[in-house]
């Protein structure tokens, strides 16, 4: 794919439809972009797995990971007066949802617009202006006037999926500079499109597989699964990962956006494999793909729950740096996930069985 081509894949998976549990609609994205590079098969969990073309089955495998699922929400139950309450499928932080647009998905299929309510100012007490409401104490507009409008008129069920509406846009004012949904991890997502379409045709001395796994956002389900089905030797997981770069001092900026992805060294629940990470780091330097070095204190990734797979599986985490992770809206640079996808492609160029054993 030429550059024009792989911004509007980026764009076709942000805006596509894919909360935790509900990444139908981004899988079937995400087929029409893999169906020529592998054999696709996807298990009940809705992991879907691409295994190569070139695959001998006698080679070591590495695993090319990224979660197709998005934040965002569910309707727990509908009020006589018609507006939705509902739960999280992720976590957002409850100071930054207030009064935006959402989809909700109806009984036919369809995503209908609403806007998470909130209470004018001239109806809120003096102690309500300076409070930031609870998720449960939210509700979602839809329009309806009852809760039979809601559930017979409109289709609204219980448990129906909520998704952030938000379309997908190229920032005027700084090319290949990006606003959109769900970049956590849709652009990881895509960076593993590119690696795979990168790699078709060559021969390499290592297998590769790769994974879209479900349900990262409520708590790395998916890949618990899609991990044990591909019994990987070494595993690279994409990850739109938060950037640091709008309120860190400068010595502590470790994910800036349009500085190249960021191979996190640590985190809450993986420290990544030194002599992997050695070896992708090392790599990148020699071929001038630029990258940066993290250690984080919190969040977690699938690499979370690969690493200790099994008998344990060396894994590192390549994150594009993407700016208000778990919002509405984020900030993404095309160049971060393409020298992600490069570096990825790269790794999996240059892997051999003796180098694999030496992690």
């Amino acid at each position: 794919m030429d550059k024009a081509e792989q911004i509007q894949l980026l764009q076709i998976l942000s805006n596509s439809n894919g909360v935790s549990g509900f990444e139908d609609e981004t899988l079937g994205v995400l087929r029409n972009y893999t169906e020529s590079l592998g054999r696709l098969t996807e298990d009940s969990l809705r992991n879907l797995y691409v295994h190569r073309n070139e695959n001998s089955g006698n080679k070591p495998v590495v695993m090319l990971d990224a979660h197709s699922d998005e934040v965002g929400f569910m309707v727990q139950a509908i009020l006589p007066n018609g507006l939705l309450r509902f739960v999280g499928l992720g976590r957002m932080l409850e100071c930054s949802i207030q009064a935006q647009k959402v989809r909700v998905r109806n009984s036919k299929g369809e995503y209908l617009p609403g806007i998470i309510a909130s209470r004018p100012p001239h109806f809120a007490s003096p102690d309500d202006k300076n409070k930031v409401p609870s998720l449960s104490d939210m509700t979602i507009d839809i329009g309806a006037s009852s809760a039979q409008e809601a559930q017979e008129v409109f289709g609204i069920r219980i448990g129906a999926p909520i998704v952030p509406d938000v379309d997908f846009s190229e920032m005027q004012q700084k090319p290949d500079w990006f606003i959109g949904k769900a970049f956590d991890c849709r652009i990881g997502c895509a960076a593993e499109v590119l690696t795979l379409q990168a790699l078709a045709g060559r021969d390499l001395a290592v297998d590769v597989t790769g994974v879209f796994s479900s349900q990262e956002e409520v708590g790395t389900r998916g890949v618990k699964v899609s991990v044990k089905q591909v019994k990987p030797d070494v595993a690279i997981c994409f990850e739109g990962t938060p950037a640091d770069d709008t309120f860190s001092e400068s010595y502590m900026i470790q994910a800036a956006v349009g500085k190249g992805p960021m191979l996190r060294h640590f985190d809450a629940t993986m420290i990544a494999n030194p002599r992997f990470q050695r070896f992708a780091l090392d790599l990148a330097k020699e071929l001038d793909i630029p990258c940066q070095e993290a250690v984080r204190s919190g969040g977690g990734t699938d690499g979370g729950s690969i690493h200790i797979a099994e008998q344990g599986i060396p894994c590192i985490v390549i994150g594009v740096p993407v700016r208000y992770i778990h919002s509405h809206y984020g900030i993404a640079a095309y160049h971060d996930m393409e020298a992600a996808a490069k570096l990825a492609g790269a790794i999996c160029a240059n892997l051999t069985p003796e180098i694999i054993a030496s992690f």
